[in-house]
């Protein structure tokens, strides 16, 4: 019996379903996070240069600062500032420093020869702007001496420093002198020693 096969190697019909493949549209939704995503990476690349470069910068900063200082020899800056506030002090002190000589001068033109003074004191005030006042006793010839010399206080030319003199007291001695008991006012920019030295100078 003949077998008639038909034999073929080609196969008549397709194994496997070709699948057509269809190309999908990008979204445009991943074109914006690729590009965030690269704008990120761009700025923290960007940053950390950056950073390094403002790193490098203050190390260079630093550098320079410490030169200048050790140029400027620190030891004579300290010393510079040791001296400064020295002189401030100074300064500070002179120009609370109270002197009564302006008082004395003043008194040595103001006094007749037939005047004299047996008793000197002052006070100060608590505050810088307050008068000095002043109290003396003295003794002179007769009540006419006293009366001059009051008036001498009261000129403006010569007694103008001395604020309110007042003559009180008025006594006899046994010698016939009256005796006498004054006071008065200075102001303190008078006989304030800055100013004092700053008049003679």
């Amino acid at each position: 019996m003949d077998q008639n096969f038909q034999t073929s190697f080609i196969p008549k019909k397709p194994i496997v379903k070709e699948r057509a493949i269809s190309s999908r549209p990008v979204g445009f939704l991943l074109i914006i996070s690729l590009l965030i995503l690269f704008a990120v990476l761009l700025a923290t690349g960007g940053l950390y240069f950056y950073k390094t470069v403002v790193t490098k910068n203050i190390a260079g900063l630093q550098d320079n600062l410490n030169k200048a200082k050790n140029r400027f020899e620190p030891d004579k800056i300290a010393e510079l500032n040791i001296l400064d506030k020295r002189l401030e002090a100074s300064t500070e002190i002179l120009s609370k420093h109270l002197t009564i000589v302006p008082v004395f001068d003043a008194l040595e033109q103001l006094t007749m020869k037939t005047v004299r003074y047996t008793k000197f004191s002052y006070t100060l005030g608590t505050d810088k702007n307050t008068n000095i006042n002043v109290k003396m006793s003295g003794v002179a010839i007769g009540y006419l001496a006293v009366a001059l010399q009051s008036e001498l206080f009261a000129t403006k030319d010569i007694g103008q420093n001395f604020i309110d003199p007042v003559f009180s007291n008025l006594t006899l001695d046994n010698s016939g002198n009256v005796l006498f008991d004054l006071e008065f006012s200075v102001d303190p920019d008078f006989v304030n020693y800055k100013q004092t030295l700053l008049t003679q100078s």
